[in-house]
Formats: structure tokens, C-alpha cells, sequence
């Protein structure tokens, strides 16, 4: 370990990180020499770029600067940006005052699979995990309580969609929603597998609407909901509105 060496990039990195403390804090290089317990000639070269510092040498460096010199490896800078509320690349680096918006409580309406004539209507949520560092979503008040779904939330800014992926060893669930309207409301598709007879399943895709809840009051209703419910007219106008305006095309010739 000792003799472990750094690249020459990151080395003229550190010798200007060092150069800086010096000049800032007025320490002369005798002075961090003896606090690193290293020799002044060892920290000269290597500041001067005539040798390059050890791994050694740089653990003992940040010990008696109190700072971090290294580049933070890959698995530290996923620590640091969950801590500092910044969602992976892969979800699209979003800050979280800057998806604050997305959080809460949503009525999700999508034609019925077993009867297309039907609207089926369940809770999401979406809230932010500080353990993953990102949004999350979890469903709730599903008849089919089995096929409960969760996951990830991504928010790129090239597309202007937002995305909820449910990966479950493999499998995945998705569903492709626009940006609210001013209303709130986020219209889009749903991509899945059907339950059909005994383990046979099929790909479908539907439309699908998430109202906030919050501008329901207390009329939402979950669960089927058939063509004599009151509030079927309301459900059916917004699963029609999703590929009529049209927020998502389904394209089948």
C-alpha cells in the first residue's frame, strides 16, 4: 500500500489542492511535512511534480489537513449526491426542491383488463426515499391487492416525461406520463403484463390518468368502477382526454 501511487492527473490535482491550503491557512511545507510525518524533500517532489505521491503519503496528508484530496470513488459520489438530494444519472439527475411538485397522493384511472368497458381506479404515491436518494412511487387500494406495484421515479429533462419503473428481477412494469396540466392532472400509458388463465400472461398497453388527490376532496372512488357509478362519466372523460388531445398515440396498424 505504501508504494501505490496515484495517476499523474489526480497527483497535479492534489499538489494544487496542497499549494492552496498552504497559501490559505500561511502553514509553511516544513510545518504540514512534520504534521503528515512525512519527510519535507518527500512532500516537496511531490508537489513540484518531480515524483509522484503515494497513497500512503496522501492518507496522511488529508489526516493533518482535515480534508478529503482523492477524487471520490464511483460508490462516494452516489453517497453524496443521495445526501445532497440529487437523484441518479439514470433517472435523470434531478434535484428534489425541483420535483417537490410530484409529491403526493394521486387517483390512477385506466380502463378495466378483465372488461375494457369498466374503470379501474386505485391510490399512488409518490414521495422521496432519502435511503435511495431519489422519488419513489408505491400503489394502494387495489382490489387485486396481489399485483400491488412500486419503484422508481425518473424525471430526464430531454424527454418532458416522467417515468414509473417497477423492476422486479427483471420483469418490468412501466408507465410514460406527460407533465402535469394545470389542473394536475398527468395523462399517459401503461405498459405490462395481463394475468391471463392459470401462468399464462400477455403484454398490454392502456392508457392511463393520475389525478392528485388532493383536488378530489372526498369524491374519489377506488376500485371498478362501472357505467351506472356517478363518478364513471368523470373517470371515462379523462382515460378518453389521454388519447384523444392526445397525450399518447396507440398505434395498431
Amino acid at each position: 500500500m505504501s508504494e501505490q501511487t496515484l495517476p499523474d492527473e489526480e497527483n497535479d490535482e492534489i499538489a494544487v489542492k496542497v499549494r492552496e491550503v498552504l497559501a490559505r491557512r500561511r502553514m509553511t511545507r516544513q510545518h504540514l511535512a512534520d504534521q503528515a510525518k512525512i519527510s519535507l524533500s518527500t512532500l516537496e517532489k511531490a508537489l513540484s511534480g518531480q515524483r509522484p505521491f503515494t497513497l500512503a503519503s496522501v492518507v496522511r496528508l488529508e489526516a493533518a489537513l482535515g480534508l478529503t484530496l482523492r477524487r471520490p470513488t464511483p460508490a462516494k459520489a452516489v453517497a453524496a449526491a443521495r445526501l445532497a438530494g440529487i437523484a441518479p444519472e439514470e433517472l435523470g439527475s434531478y434535484a428534489r426542491p425541483a420535483v417537490s411538485w410530484i409529491e403526493g397522493g394521486y387517483l390512477t384511472i385506466r380502463p378495466s383488463f378483465s372488461n375494457p368497458e369498466s374503470i379501474y381506479a386505485y391510490r399512488t404515491e409518490i414521495s422521496w426515499s432519502d435511503d435511495k436518494g431519489h422519488l419513489v412511487f408505491k400503489e394502494a387500494d387495489r382490489i387485486d391487492a396481489a399485483y400491488t406495484q412500486d419503484g422508481s421515479v425518473s424525471i430526464p429533462h430531454q424527454s418532458g416525461y416522467i417515468y414509473l419503473v417497477t423492476n422486479k428481477s427483471g420483469q418490468y412494469r412501466f408507465i410514460v406520463i406527460s407533465r402535469p396540466t394545470i389542473a394536475g392532472e398527468m395523462f399517459g400509458i401503461l405498459t405490462t403484463l395481463q394475468s391471463g388463465r392459470g401462468t399464462h400472461l400477455m403484454p398490454v398497453s392502456t392508457p392511463i390518468v393520475l389525478v392528485p388527490l388532493r383536488t378530489l376532496a372526498s369524491e374519489a372512488k377506488f376500485g371498478r368502477v362501472e357505467k351506472d357509478d356517478a363518478m364513471f362519466p368523470r373517470y371515462r372523460a379523462l382515460v378518453s382526454r389521454a388519447v384523444e388531445e392526445p397525450f399518447a398515440l396507440l398505434i395498431s396498424k
